[in-house]
Order: structure tokens, then C-alpha cells, then sequence
């Protein structure tokens, strides 16, 4: 398959519990159909480094990772036609993580969901707002942007609540080709609405978190009687029922086909009795999911079969990263020194010549600035201010925000004549790279 024209799907699953319905509706199904369209690269891996942030169990850790990768497998990923691979076993991440973390804005992470529940958790309890809040908590947006921009993804497969994760790595993108030039593929998110967030037993977001979750490869009876444990109002057979809000119907329409759900929708309104609901709940998930329960069972059991295969799919993961960290080291500048001249004075020398802004007075009393690029060529030209300060307000602008800034200065400044926008740009990202 070509990677220049091929579309690059990308998701993963942390590693701290065993999957249910939840993980499969909302990542393996989808995920595992991604990978079989034509013209789809598909990227899939176990979120170990992840697990670290909410779990300090290493047998946990590391009897989830066995179990999610024998559920992806034992959903009809092939990993032949997708790279599947554990997190923790391809180190350009952890190393793509620091170089993101150094064009992110602290103020970006503050807003992050997970940190922001944290904090106010604390304190509605009236304890100190960091309380138990690791830096890996707070950080671990960084680590989801370089999961996703390592490998250029485009499509990123995701639950509702996980949007802002995809929006917070697309900013860092496009900080980073800001400063350092166009490496980083902007990844859009793909939902798939119907499944978005499939509720619980109780009737909120199915997670191990609220332990209202129905495994995915739960023996059949458990599975029966899981979800005759769904909470459902109390309306007798017979009474007309609402399908909005109810737990049961959402996770059955996940499920189902159009036509199935609408007989359900049907039988919600002629007042279906909800043992009965759940009886063909149960039917519909249970005739999707013991085929696979029955592979499931088999790779558990071969758990050297699953470490062979994602020692493989590392082997390819690394194909695409290790080079790509390459370049990304180029361009921040962590270079071999064989490039350069040894002569000390060709270093002092690439300290001067950097671009500098120029202040002055005219004779009309008004103040003006200009910017001169490394060349000492003039690349910017303010308009004439009234007071020193409105000038100096207009060049910290600049700094700090570099090319973005000049929309909102239109009028103040321009650029001068026989400089092209690349050549200014390149002038006000020194600025930005220092702030």
C-alpha cells in the first residue's frame, strides 16, 4: 500500500482492566473495520505508558495488556494489515513527548478534562487542589498528541468525551510546524455517533472507573445475568416506554441493525415488559459475540503467541518512527556537530547575526520600529506611533506571537518591499522560539 496516498487511521486502549462492551463498540469494532477498507493504513496500540497514570498494579498492567490485545485479535484484527503494536515498546514516543512538551502552553494543559475533574474533586472536598495529582496526569495529553503525530495520523477513532484530546494535538502540531516547519499531520477525530458513549449497567458512560461495565468475553450466563441487571424505570409490561435515556435500548442499538432497533423502538412504544427488553438484549449481543468469545479463549491462553506477534508489529512501528524522530531532531536542532565549522568565531558570529528590532524617532515627533532579519535586511516596517510605549506594545506583540499577530496589526505595520512572507515569518518565529 502506498503511504503517500493512503489515509492513516490511529487509536488505542489503556491498559488497565479487562475490555468490555464499552471499548468494543466504541474503538475494536470500528477500528478492527478501519483496517479492512482499501486505501487505510490502520495504527493500533496497547496504551501501557498510559496505565501508569492510574495504575500502580505492574501484574494489572500487564494481565489487561494481554486481554485487550487478545480482544482486538479475537475481533478480526489482522496484523498483517495493520501495525499493532504496545506503546512501551517503541521509545521515540516517550522522546517525541519531550519535544511536544516543549511547545505546549501550561495554560492549554489547565484546561485539559481530566485534570480539571481532578482539581474540582479536590476541592469540593475541601483538601489542596493538587492533592494526588500527578505530573503524569497533568501531562498526559502531551503523551496522547505524540501517540498520534508520530505516526501522522489522519482519522483518529474516538468517544465523544475524547475530542478535546484530538483538538489539544492538533494545537500542538501546529505549534510545532509554526516554529519548525511543516512535519506534523493535523489528525482529525471520527466519531461514530450512535456508540459515541455507551451507557453503563446504571445508566451512565460504561467505565471501569463507576464499575458498571459488562465484559466483553464474559462467560454467556454471566452475560445474561449482567444485563438483567441493567437499571430500567418502573413501568409495567404493557405501559408505553421512553427510548430516550434508556440504557438498555442505546446499548442495543449499538448492536443492532436499523430495522432491528426500529422493532425495538416499536416495542418500546407498545409497552414491551422489560424482562423481555433485556431477553433480547442479551440475544442480540450474545449472537455477535460468541464467535469471538470462542477465539478470545484460545489466545489467552497462548499468551507467547500475542507477545510474538507484537514484538512484530513493533518491528514495523519503529519502521515509520525511528526515522521520522530523525528528521524531528534535525529540526530542533539536535544535530550532529560535524555540520558546522570548529572555527570558535563561526559560532560568536551565528550569535549576532539573528534578527533584531530597531527603534526610533523621526522628525515628525512619532515613534517608529523595524525589524532587519539575520542578513541585517529590513523585512518590517511600522507605521509612526504617538508615544514610545504604543510602539514598544506593538514589538512585544510580535514577539510573543510572532506571524500570528500580524492580522490584528494590519494598518501598523507592513512588510517591506522585495521581502516575501517566508522570509518574515522566518524572522518572528526567532522571537516566538524565545518567549
Amino acid at each position: 500500500m502506498s503511504t503517500a496516498s493512503a489515509q492513516r487511521f490511529l487509536t488505542g486502549i489503556t491498559t488497565t482492566g479487562t475490555p468490555h462492551l464499552g471499548n468494543f463498540v466504541g474503538s475494536i469494532r470500528p477500528s478492527v473495520a478501519a483496517s479492512r477498507l482499501p486505501g487505510v493504513e490502520s495504527f493500533y496500540f496497547l496504551a501501557d505508558y498510559h496505565a501508569l497514570i492510574k495504575c500502580d498494579e505492574p501484574a494489572r498492567i500487564q494481565r489487561s495488556t494481554l486481554e485487550i490485545a487478545a480482544s482486538w485479535l479475537a475481533a478480526g484484527l489482522d496484523p498483517e494489515r495493520a501495525t499493532f503494536y504496545r506503546q512501551s515498546d517503541i521509545p521515540e514516543i516517550p522522546e517525541f513527548t519531550w519535544l511536544l512538551t516543549c511547545v505546549t502552553g501550561k495554560g492549554v494543559l489547565n484546561r485539559a478534562h481530566a485534570y480539571k475533574a481532578a482539581i474540582d474533586k479536590n476541592e469540593a472536598a475541601g483538601t489542596d487542589p493538587d492533592a494526588d495529582v500527578t505530573a503524569g496526569l497533568f501531562m498526559y495529553p502531551v503523551l496522547m498528541g505524540a501517540d498520534i503525530l508520530m505516526f501522522k495520523a489522519n482519522k483518529v477513532p474516538v468517544g465523544r468525551d475524547q475530542i478535546q484530546h484530538i483538538e489539544m494535538a492538533r494545537d500542538m502540531a501546529q505549534r510545532f510546524n509554526h516554529l519548525y516547519g511543516k512535519h506534523l499531520v493535523l489528525p482529525e477525530a471520527v466519531i461514530e455517533e450512535s456508540v459515541a458513549l455507551l451507557p453503563g449497567l446504571d445508566g451512565r458512560k460504561m467505565s471501569k472507573s463507576y464499575d458498571n461495565t459488562i465484559p466483553l468475553f464474559t462467560p454467556r450466563e454471566q452475560l445474561r445475568k449482567l444485563i438483567a441487571g441493567i437499571v430500567t424505570d418502573s413501568r409495567a409490561p404493557g405501559e408505553a416506554k421512553e427510548v430516550e435515556g434508556s440504557a438498555l435500548f442505546q446499548i442495543y442499538q449499538a448492536f443492532a441493525s436499523a430495522p432491528e432497533t426500529a422493532a425495538l423502538r416499536q416495542a418500546y412504544a407498545e409497552g414491551i415488559a422489560w424482562g423481555d427488553a433485556k431477553q433480547l438484549l442479551f440475544e442480540r449481543i450474545d449472537r455477535e459475540v460468541a464467535p469471538l468469545r470462542e477465539r478470545y479463549h484460545e489466545l489467552i491462553n497462548d499468551p507467547a503467541k500475542i507477545e510474538a506477534l507484537l514484538q512484530a508489529g513493533a518491528q514495523k512501528a519503529r519502521s515509520v518512527a525511528t526515522p521520522f524522530m530523525g528528521e524531528l531532531r534535525q529540526a530542533v536542532g539536535l544535530r550532529n556537530l560535524d555540520s558546522l565549522s570548529a572555527a570558535p568565531r563561526t559560532i560568536k558570529a551565528a550569535k549576532i547575526e539573528a534578527p533584531i528590532f530597531k527603534q526610533y524617532r523621526e522628525k515628525d515627533g512619532k515613534f517608529y520600529f523595524k525589524l532587519l532579519n539575520a542578513e541585517a535586511r529590513l523585512v518590517l516596517q511600522s507605521q509612526g506611533f504617538d508615544s514610545p510605549k504604543d510602539a514598544a506594545f506593538t514589538i512585544s506583540m510580535l514577539q510573543k506571537e510572532g506571524a500570528a499577530a500580524l492580522p490584528a496589526l494590519e494598518g501598523k505595520v507592513a512588510r517591506a518591499q522585495g521581502t516575501s512572507a517566508s522570509e518574515l515569518d522566518t524572522a518572528l518565529a526567532f522571537f516566538t522560539l524565545l518567549a
